[in-house]
């Protein structure tokens, strides 16, 4: 059994036999990962009071944004050298890895170590896993298949955090990290089995556009985006108003990303340029308004409405079924939109559903309302994400999907480290406790704002 690539492959959807293995592992990854994701946030609390690292409890998710980082840009380079099989199972042994060093961790020195591998694994999949879909999928099945992957991340959204929760409360955190690794063991063998049954040349090496300068160039940039986001976090969590050497580090490593992202990422990208560069314009802008917005709503609904940390986590699972009808309605074979335009609705409703929370906060509304706006997001995300990342896949040819994959990653993850930055430095500059309802106000406006550039973004890419 064996499926052609390029231009002759056939447009089978994704469950086809041509393609069901490695659709299977692909999904079976992004559940593992989406868990992993929303369980260790309702763990860390127990996490960092045993391992007496409650001061450093930010740093758990600074080392691992900042090592996904570095493992995006290296995955790009890895999968233009050797295919994306490599790097993909090597991924998935780092992640298997990190998280069990989490669990067997006696000391919080120990625990970082296991979350800088999670991240460094995590960086790598979900490049390579992109490089998958450009090589195994035709235009045509990608949009499907992608939908299938937002859907992925629905069940962990709603059960992670109450699986975690259970586990931690009435048996121990370390089992959160430990439940991660036979699921990931079993993808590599199944990762293992689809290599044999696809053709060899959509797992393997494609001749690459960059030569071995450019590669090496573009790891030792990626190596000083990843350090400097986070110098950036690290500052963020030690901030202060007056001049101190967080504050320093901090400018340091604004500096060294503003140095470092125009170089990973396609010319233009920043002055949203035609094609590919506004496809990853409107990624940063989506994810940096989402996640800085989002990131705060938990805190909001709790310190300012009084709700529970179960239903605030509640109202950001409402969110997720935004996300995934979203992503269900851009995957319709029958949708007669153009895509550029999905991507300028995604900015819309995502602006629209942060004004929204902004004005619930300003005005003293019923945090009950979060939830439409919570909808709104989500189902911007669903339409303007999942719509990008077909986008770039579409505008890359095979020999480039490497590089502009973890291009796009980057922008995800670069967008997310900026708008939760962004979102901390408001809060810490001005909090007062029970009374920022204005404050939560403005970090939600803000947000939105940002969110709304993806609508220009979205005009640009098509023109």
């Amino acid at each position: 059994m064996s499926l052609a690539t390029g231009t002759g492959r056939a447009s089978h959807g994704p469950f086809h036999p041509a393609h069901r293995i490695v659709t299977w592992t692909i999904l079976a990854l992004v559940t593992v990962t989406a868990f992993e994701t929303m369980a260790v946030s309702t763990a860390m609390p127990d996490v960092a009071r045993e391992l007496d690292a409650v001061r450093s409890y930010g740093f758990a998710f600074s080392v691992l944004m900042t090592t996904q980082l570095l493992g995006i840009v290296l995955a790009g380079v890895w999968s233009d050298r050797s295919g994306p099989f490599p790097g993909t199972l090597t991924g998935q042994v780092l992640l298997a890895s990190g998280s069990a060093i989490c669990g067997l961790s006696t000391n919080f020195g120990v625990f970082l170590l296991g979350r800088a591998l999670t991240g460094l694994g995590g960086g790598l999949l979900i490049v390579m896993m992109y490089v998958i879909a450009g090589r195994v999928y035709s235009d045509e099945v990608r949009p499907a298949l992608f939908t299938y992957i937002a859907g992925a991340w629905i069940l962990p959204s709603l059960i992670g955090p109450w699986i975690s929760a259970r586990l931690t409360e009435d048996l121990t955190w370390r089992l959160v990290f430990w439940c991660v690794v036979p699921p990931v063991l079993i993808s590599i063998a199944s990762m293992v089995y689809a290599r044999s049954h696809v053709s060899r040349l959509s797992l393997d090496v494609a001749t690459s556009s960059r030569d071995h300068g450019a590669h090496v160039r573009a790891a030792w940039w990626g190596l000083l985006i990843a350090v400097s986001a986070g110098a950036v976090q690290l500052a963020i969590h030690r901030l202060s108003t007056h001049h101190s050497p967080p504050v320093v580090v901090g400018l340091l490593g604004v500096l060294g990303v503003i140095i470092a992202a125009p170089r990973l990422v396609p010319e233009g990208t920043w002055r949203m340029r035609p094609g590919l560069p506004s496809v990853l314009c409107a990624r940063a802008v989506l994810t940096a308004a989402f996640f800085g917005g989002i990131s705060y709503l938990p805190l909001f609904l709790h310190d300012q409405r009084g709700a529970s940390l179960q239903l605030a986590g509640l109202a950001i699972a409402v969110g997720s079924l935004g996300w995934a009808v979203g992503a269900y309605v851009q995957g319709r074979p029958e949708l007669s939109i153009q895509r550029h335009r999905l991507v300028t609705l995604g900015g819309a409703f995502l602006a629209g559903g942060l004004v929204l929370l902004a004005v619930i906060a300003a005005l003293n509304f019923k945090g009950a309302f979060s939830v439409l706006a919570l909808i709104l997001c989500g189902l911007g995300m669903g339409l303007g994400v999942t719509t990008t990342t077909v986008m770039a896949l579409e505008l890359s040819p095979v020999e480039d999907h490497g590089e502009n994959s973890s291009a796009l990653q980057l922008a995800d993850v670069l967008g997310s480290v900026v708008g939760i930055a962004l979102a901390t430095a408001i809060f810490a500059a001005h909090h007062v406790p029970r009374h920022d309802n204005g404050l939560f106000g403005v970090i939600f406006l803000v947000m939105g704002l940002i969110g709304a550039l993806a609508v220009p973004a979205g005009q640009r890419i098509n023109t």
